[in-house]
């Protein structure tokens, strides 16, 4: 470095503000120049009058504003929390008392889906009776008997429908056929009393929601008994069978066949 370039650096070098191979190059060249070594030491002590030997007043209040006004202060920047804070509170309080009021709701919809698929149960079985009366060939199989009816289900559905009761004189079997029950297939057993038709649809029982209030006690089952439209109803699930029995015959009558079948 020439003298030049080392005189107008030498507050900087003195303060430590230099890079390090600047602040090298400038103390070789003192060491080396004796001229520039007499004017740094001129700057010292220049820069020790200014700073400590000279008088110092304080800036007035009005003075410190006016330059706080112009010159305003770098403020650190705020975290991610502090600028999201006014708005992410209230939303935290509604997202806890969603919480809170979320599995009441759940419970309460849920609760209510169910009941409507039990209702859908019961009128599902009074559709698919109305269909067996109006049908003009209601039966695939007529009876010879539960062992023929039974045997001619094979193949046919995606079970094997359980009926023990064959019928008997007060509730004689006119055959079978296949049917629907909701969104499967079911097995379809036609009893008569006198001249009332009895429909007993028999079907796979999983992913239906059997309801364990209100039951009462047929045979060796807990079941459910409603009217529908004039109809008489009586649902129960047996293992991973359901079975829905129905028909316009007086409901103890209906209920002293679901004995029978529930008891076979």
């Amino acid at each position: 470095m020439d003298c030049d370039a080392v005189r107008t650096t030498l507050h900087d070098y003195q303060e430590g503000r230099l890079p390090a191979a600047a602040h090298q190059a400038v103390r070789a060249h003192l060491e080396s120049c004796p001229a520039c070594a007499h004017a740094g030491a001129v700057e010292r002590e220049l820069t020790s009058v200014l700073e400590h030997q000279l008088p110092q007043y304080p800036a007035s209040l009005a003075l410190k504003r006016r330059i706080a006004a112009r010159w305003p202060v770098a403020t650190p920047p705020r975290s991610r929390w502090a600028r999201w804070r006014p708005w992410l509170v209230p939303a935290l309080a509604v997202l806890a008392v969603g919480l809170v009021a979320a599995p009441v709701l759940y419970v309460e919809r849920t609760a209510g889906r169910a009941t409507s698929v039990r209702t859908a149960m019961v009128a599902e079985a009074v559709n698919d009776h109305l269909r067996v009366l109006s049908s003009a060939r209601p039966l695939e199989i007529e009876s010879g008997g539960i062992h023929q009816v039974k045997p001619w289900f094979e193949g046919r559905l995606d079970f094997a429908p359980v009926l023990a009761f064959g019928g008997d004189e007060e509730f004689p079997l006119q055959g079978g056929a296949v049917g629907y029950y909701l969104d499967r297939k079911a097995a379809v057993f036609v009893f008569h009393r006198r001249l009332h038709t009895i429909s007993l649809f028999v079907f796979r029982a999983e992913g239906l929601p059997w309801t364990t209030r209100g039951l009462e006690q047929v045979g060796n089952v807990m079941a459910r008994a409603t009217t529908s439209r004039g109809f008489n109803v009586i649902l129960w699930r047996s293992g991973e069978l359901g079975y829905a029995l129905v028909s316009d015959v007086d409901r103890q009558e209906l209920t002293q066949l679901a004995t029978k079948i529930s008891s076979g």
